[in-house]
């Protein structure tokens, strides 16, 4: 069954039989799932078959004699743990040992619906390796295509692509290891951003003002895999902005209570101000609007991307990231921007999912 094919409707158009993919094997896996909790109750809410889905553990844990797509939505799964989980244990939990990141039976429910709800976030899902895997499927999904996707998840990358288009911070890409470490400690311009290469949710982010917190930063992304961007602290507003179907939603700014907008910050109730739309001058808004529509293109991204931003005194827009499945959680930000421009959560997903069905055909 495909788009189309379906004869029933809600009432307010066609109802399709979709699958929302969260979770996986990511520092990011509880976003995820409360991503994909959030987004499935939003589509069975518009009468759609929808079927939540964990991609790292798949059919294991479920009742093998329920419909996955009329099984209940875990009310846990709604709500954001404070810290990331432990990978090693979230793998081991696992009774199929297999070294696949994808569960048994994900592939094949994938194949029954007309369309997959990415609400992943971070390695396996943002990445461009589960969007080649339905690519080679047939089987349409959401948001930007593999090869963007895999640019997009580089910051690296990412800022090369960008840096002709929009002011950036200076940032270098080094691998951490216990040899350069102090080397790097040395030679590293303070205030410094350290960052995880292909890491969100702020996740292994530090901001170091001395030698010290800049070592210990270090030794965390050594834990981290090591691949890190070192980044020219901007002292400014924070201010991030959604594209979505090639328009800018309104801009919000980010005002944490204490610190700065990490992953704590970014997913506790009330842990931070989020101002949308962002209290701006017009012609700030519109400057940081065309940037992120220029990162936006120059990476070939499609269908939604949120990109973040330093806003100095002067209205110069410092791009940071731009993340191609952002946030869809109770606390998230593009759903805020959404709602700004008039479109609530259910019309927001269903929104993602015509634009996509759009791009796949039109090959992005």
């Amino acid at each position: 069954m495909r788009p189309g094919d379906c004869e029933s409707t809600t009432g307010r158009g066609i109802v399709m039989k979709i699958v929302v993919l969260a979770g996986g094997l990511s520092p990011e896996r509880s976003v995820s799932l409360s991503s994909g909790a959030m987004v499935a109750q939003a589509l069975r809410s518009r009468g759609h078959q929808t079927a939540l889905m964990d991609l790292f553990f798949g059919t294991e844990g479920t009742d093998g004699n329920k419909d996955p797509f009329q099984a209940p939505i875990p009310e846990q799964f709604k709500r954001v743990s404070r810290q990331a989980p432990d990978l090693k244990q979230v793998r081991a939990s696992r009774r199929d040992a297999s070294p696949s990141a994808i569960g048994p039976g994900v592939l094949e429910l994938c194949r029954q619906a007309d369309v997959v709800f990415l609400a992943l976030h971070g390695a396996c899902g943002e990445d461009g390796r589960i969007q080649a895997a339905l690519d080679l499927l047939g089987v349409p999904y959401t948001g930007s295509g593999c090869l963007s996707s895999a640019i997009a998840m580089d910051k690296d990358l990412t800022k090369r692509l960008a840096a002709g288009q929009v002011v950036t911070p200076k940032w270098q890409a080094v691998t951490v290891t216990e040899d350069n470490l102090e080397q790097l400690a040395r030679d590293t311009a303070l205030p410094a951003v350290v960052k995880p290469i292909d890491s969100g949710s702020s996740i292994g982010v530090s901001i170091a003002r001395d030698r010290q917190q800049l070592c210990a930063a270090l030794e965390q992304s050594i834990l981290l895999g090591g691949r890190t961007v070192l980044e020219e602290y901007i002292s400014g507003r924070e201010i991030q902005i959604a594209i979505l179907d090639g328009q800018a939603l309104p801009s919000i700014e980010i005002i944490p209570k204490t610190g700065f907008y990490d992953y704590e910050n970014k997913y506790q109730p009330g842990a931070a101000e989020e101002v949308c739309p962002a209290p701006i001058p017009p012609e700030w808004e519109e400057r940081i609007a065309q940037a992120a529509l220029r990162v936006f293109r120059a990476v070939g991204l499609s269908v939604y991307a949120r990109a973040d931003f330093i806003v100095t005194p002067d209205g110069t827009p410092y791009f940071l990231e731009i993340n191609t499945l952002p946030g869809m959680t109770p606390t998230s930000l593009v759903p805020q921007e959404a709602a700004a421009a008039g479109i609530d959560y259910p019309s927001l997903c269903e929104r993602i999912i015509r634009s996509s069905l759009e791009a796949r055909k039109a090959g992005r």
